[in-house]
């Protein structure tokens, strides 16, 4: 009877540690996640914001040298990140190809124009300084006009302030969240164990003494969850790193390393804390109170 209730014990105890080991890293794993996406938000945001190209559109009259020099002093301005020159000749076939037809032998000439598309680096991805550049391109006698896309510019900033704010907002709530269910999962563990914390007490065992082995197991518990969340998280920045390359997700190895310490020293720190308020609570009740 006693070896059954004892391997009784034995399966309660191994699901209960199961149980905080699995709710550690799931919610670990997640707020890993959310910190690997707020740390990546502006890079990402960047990526957009790098697509946006403004068109310069060159006169039939536009001389060689002058095109060449434009093309160079764009390539060396500080808010240039890449530039395209497209003859009038590419822009007609490629115009062809689009509609399917050969719009020239239609025509009996080409109307399109030489052009430089120049896409700019992030931070100059704004409407006051884009348009800035703007008029002062303009302003060159061989240059026709200057288009560029104003709404997407405006609509893709606020929507990047918005996002940018309720996924910190977000983060917030669920990083406390995931505090409360590890606490939980650990309160419920060491619960199943008052009675053991009460009868050591009585006998003269310090807090202090039977507050140690339950940190040390929930210390233990809490680096195996995190070891799993981090794998899950190496895991799925891989796969992303695989499949947007772009986005150079895995560039920043010191902002990596310091998001994976962060998730274990989190996993540490919550399951002692958790632990030791948790210990703490039922040595101060009463042997009457425990059964409540």
């Amino acid at each position: 009877m006693a070896s059954s209730f004892e391997k009784y014990q034995k399966r309660r105890l191994i699901t209960s540690y199961f149980s905080v080991v699995i709710s550690i890293a799931l919610v670990l794993f997640l707020v890993g996640l959310l910190a690997l996406l707020v740390l990546n938000t502006k890079k990402v945001a960047d990526h957009f914001k790098e697509q946006i190209a403004l068109s310069i559109y060159l006169k039939d009259t536009a001389k060689e040298v002058e095109i060449d020099q434009l093309q160079k002093s764009l390539a060396l301005a500080e808010y240039t990140k890449s530039i395209d020159f497209v003859s009038k000749e590419e822009a007609a076939k490629a115009y062809s190809k689009e509609i399917g037809e050969d719009f020239m032998e239609f025509l009996g000439y080409n109307p399109l124009q030489n052009s430089v598309d120049v896409y700019f680096n992030a931070d100059y991805v704004s409407e006051t300084k884009i348009a800035e550049i703007s008029r002062d391109l303009s302003e060159k006698e061989f240059v026709d006009e200057i288009i560029y896309d104003k709404p997407l510019i405006a609509l893709l900033n606020d929507n990047i302030k918005r996002l940018s704010f309720w996924i910190l907002a977000v983060s917030g709530l669920l990083t406390f969240i995931a505090v409360l269910l590890i606490n939980s999962s650990i309160r419920l563990s060491v619960y199943a164990k008052r009675f053991t914390i009460k009868t050591m007490q009585m006998v003269g065992a310090t807090k202090r003494f039977i507050r140690k082995p339950f940190i040390l197991k929930s210390v233990k518990l809490g680096i195996i969850g995190s070891t799993i969340s981090l794998i899950g998280m190496g895991v799925v920045l891989y796969y992303l790193d695989q499949s947007f390359p772009e986005l150079n997700l895995i560039s920043d190895e010191i902002l990596l390393a310091a998001i994976f310490a962060g998730v274990l020293v989190l996993g540490i720190l919550i399951s002692w804390l958790s632990t030791f308020f948790a210990t703490q609570r039922f040595l101060n009740l009463k042997t009457d109170e425990l059964y409540y």
